[in-house]
């Protein structure tokens, strides 16, 4: 007999329980209570969110593509498809696997879609690193990422990591997958056609992983130790072989539907594909390929094993598509068939174990949830801007800033990663965005991940219009035209009504700002419960964006390219300093409201920087955020190492306070450099597009070099200012870690108050 002991361990209320009887006419096996357990958790079922993910705009400039598990834009004869997803709680109980498995998870969304992924690249968070247990985690997920993405031949190109005290006790770690196929080679997840066969294909299944989307992902996040056997391992090796044998066997049109069993292993992947195809399934657990015994049957459905595949082949078929991912060394096996009654028929040596409407287990309750302004807002939001003493030497600052962990150059982590495997980069980590060239084609897609946590801390709404219009803005400055949207939205627990108000004003944030650039949202993922003892996240809902460059030879970087150049700023700078870097590094204050933004001034500000690269008048454009124009202007010196280029800014003129003119964080501005004679040229396009335009220096010399009203306010060697940008952050990690980190340090680091 089922006691409430049982279903609350996994996670079900007495409601659900009680409906799970209505819909069987009787008491739920073990077996099906488990798998109604993890298709109706937050992870798989989207019960608090679904109602406000309908408000994000499903069609753009492209024609779009929206799967079961991934979406994309279809772009002349090629389908670019791409998402988005968090492994966050498992980075946080194992960094290395967890992080490993989640770079694991993505790709098979994109190869399942019969699309060959080309690039990878991460959204990442972690505490304070002056905690070791944060510089632990650190290092692990960052080893996680380059282990499994070098080992199976996927390029990571780009990223962001930022830091802030709400992350210690929960890391983030989304990482994104874009894959490339022909727009009429594309799969579906669904099981059609009765008669036809269900087949196991990949590594075979064991223990691990068992309950990681119902119990690691769906609850709040607490203890670590034992949510450790929650955590799955992953092989990259074996991932690649799959790759392989997937792509061959989809190219025989044999595969009728396919779906990556990730999140609930078997449970989703049976229920969904048959529910996707209107159909019903029957399998034999004893066929399922094992590697430990006694596994009972509940175990056998919730595994979360790594790199397995569920698929849908005609009949008759079967023996060929078997062989073929025998033939790449991995297990293969027919499950069951196909069958018209629309049921989940699950059998173990012959016995019925599960046997449940396809639908009921995908039509997931869907809850209406209470929300609350948070209480701290009223008090955060007031800044008074003139109780802020400016500092008297400004070099010491912006030296400070470059050298803050979140501003700090990522070179460290990022020269770990393969970025030229496959030989598509164009672009690589370390500009505004990542440029992939298209094979076969002029084109070439631009991919960049942005998400300021700390403006959504402030203002939710904002916040994230914010996020969605710098990855724009980012894509922009590459030379691409702003495509669409993959989301992984980050949130703390959806029953405490001030994080869902958090939750629900950022979902409309994105969906306006979405709107506005006409760009869709194809595909994402909701990761709530992001909490530890201490409370909840900063609210982080990452943008994934794509864009098209239409003629691969018209890229653009940010840093400047040879001295006597003009440089333009696009845009204008306001008196605010709210939710900037210089407030939080500098004052220690995270208080005010997040940037200003007028969209109508951000796509004039886009428009021109996009219009004019496209013509070939500018060297560089690098656009300005955390840590604002003085910042920005550095990078723009010193991000390419081989070749710096300094700056002399004199015309500046804007008569607000000098640090919010060196290190306020005003939206919609670009740095353009470009030569004299095309300054005329550049200003026209901006005045058709009522853009703000400005001459504010030339390139030249070694220092870079900002004055006010005649008045040296910047001066700074290039030198310098590299050292502190670039070896920060590795030189951090490096000194601190002297201090040994125990063995035990995952538990300290899980209790962290």
């Amino acid at each position: 007999m089922v006691t409430s002991k049982n279903y609350r361990e996994l996670g079900l209320n007495a409601k659900e329980y009680r409906k799970i009887i209505d819909i069987l006419k009787r008491e739920p096996t073990p077996t099906e209570l488990a798998m109604f357990s993890v298709q109706w958790s937050e992870h798989c079922g989207y019960i608090h969110s679904r109602k406000m993910l309908k408000l994000l705009p499903k069609t753009g400039k492209y024609q779009t593509l929206i799967g079961e598990d991934s979406g994309g834009i279809i772009v002349d004869d090629l389908a670019i498809i791409f998402k988005m997803e968090s492994h966050n709680h498992p980075s946080q109980v194992e960094p290395r696997q967890g992080a490993a498995t989640g770079v694991g998870g993505i790709i098979r969304d994109i190869f399942t879609a019969g699309a060959r992924p080309i690039a990878l690249l991460d959204s990442l968070r972690f505490g304070p690193l002056s905690d070791p247990y944060n510089r632990f985690l650190l290092n692990g997920v960052v080893d996680g990422i380059q282990f499994y993405g070098n080992c199976v031949g996927i390029p990571t190109v780009g990223g962001e990591i930022y830091f802030n005290d709400s992350y210690s006790g929960n890391c983030l770690v989304n990482v994104m997958c874009i894959g490339v196929a022909k727009k009429d080679k594309l799969s579906r997840a669904r099981a059609f056609g009765a008669g036809n066969y269900i087949m196991y294909a990949g590594s075979s299944t064991g223990r691990d992983g068992i309950g990681g989307c119902s119990i690691l992902a769906s609850q709040d996040f607490k203890e670590c130790e034992e949510k450790r056997p929650t955590v799955q391992i992953g092989d990259p090796f074996t991932e690649k072989c799959l790759i392989e044998a997937t792509l061959e066997a989809l190219s025989t049109g044999y595969i009728l539907g396919i779906k990556d069993m990730g999140a609930a292993g078997l449970t989703c992947a049976t229920s969904e594909m048959a529910s996707a195809g209107n159909s019903g399934i029957e399998v034999e657990l004893q066929s399922v390929p094992r590697r430990e015994e006694n596994m009972a049957p509940w175990e056998v459905m919730m595994s979360e094993s790594q790199e397995r595949m569920l698929l849908c082949i005609k009949k008759g078929k079967e023996n060929y598509i078997k062989n073929i991912f025998l033939k790449w060394g991995l297990t293969a096996a027919v499950l069951g068939r196909v069958t018209t009654d629309n049921m989940v028929k699950i059998k173990d040596k012959g016995k019925v174990v599960v046997e449940v409407q396809a639908d009921a287990l995908t039509n997931t309750p869907m809850y209406s949830v209470s929300f609350k302004k948070p209480d701290y807002l009223s008090k955060i939001n007031k800044l008074n801007i003139n109780k802020i003493i400016q500092p008297k030497d400004f070099n010491q600052i912006l030296l400070k800033l470059l050298g803050s962990p979140s501003i700090a150059s990522k070179e460290w982590a990022y020269q770990q990663y393969d970025h030229m495997v496959q030989t598509n980069s164009v672009v690589l980590p370390g500009s505004d965005a990542a440029v992939l060239r298209l094979k076969g084609t002029a084109k070439a897609v631009a991919a960049t991940t942005d998400c300021n946590s700390l403006y959504c801390y402030l203002n939710p709404y904002r916040g994230a219009q914010i996020a969605v219009a710098e990855a724009a803005r980012n894509l922009v400055c590459s030379g691409a035209e702003p495509a669409a949207v993959t989301d992984c939205l980050n949130f703390g627990n959806p029953k405490k009504e001030d994080r869902f108000w958090q939750f629900k004003n950022c979902v409309e944030g994105i969906a306006s700002a979405c709107r506005f650039f006409h760009i869709p949202v194809v595909s994402g993922n909701v990761s709530f419960y992001n909490e530890s003892p201490k409370g909840a996240i900063f609210p982080t809902p990452a943008i994934g964006m794509i864009g098209i460059v239409d003629d691969v030879s018209k890229i653009c970087t940010q840093y400047f390219k040879r001295e006597g150049e003009i440089i333009v700023l696009l845009g204008n700078a306001k008196e605010e300093i709210g939710g900037s870097e210089y407030l939080k590094e500098i004052h220690g204050l995270i208080k005010g409201d997040a940037p200003d933004l007028e969209l109508h001034l951000e796509k004039a500000v886009q428009r021109t920087a996009g219009e004019a690269i496209r013509k070939g008048l500018i060297s560089s454009a690098h656009d300005c955020s955390e840590g604002g124009l003085a910042v920005a202007l550095a990078e723009c010196c010193i991000s390419n190492k081989d070749k710096f280029v300094g700056a002399i800014i004199d015309n500046l003129n804007f008569k607000i306070r000098t640090d919010a003119l060196l290190f306020g964080e005003s939206q919609s501005r670009i740095i353009l450099s470009c030569h004299e004679n095309y300054v005329e040229k550049l200003r026209i396009i901006a005045g058709k597009n009522k853009a703000p335009f400005r001459i504010i220096g030339a390139t030249g010399g070694t220092e870079l070099r900002i004055l006010n009203k005649d008045k040296e306010i910047i001066g700074l060697g290039l030198e310098k200012l590299s050292q502190k940008w670039r070896e920060s952050l590795e030189r951090y990690i490096v000194t601190q870690n002297s201090e040994k980190i125990s063995k035990d340090a995952p538990e300290k680091g899980c209790n962290y108050a």
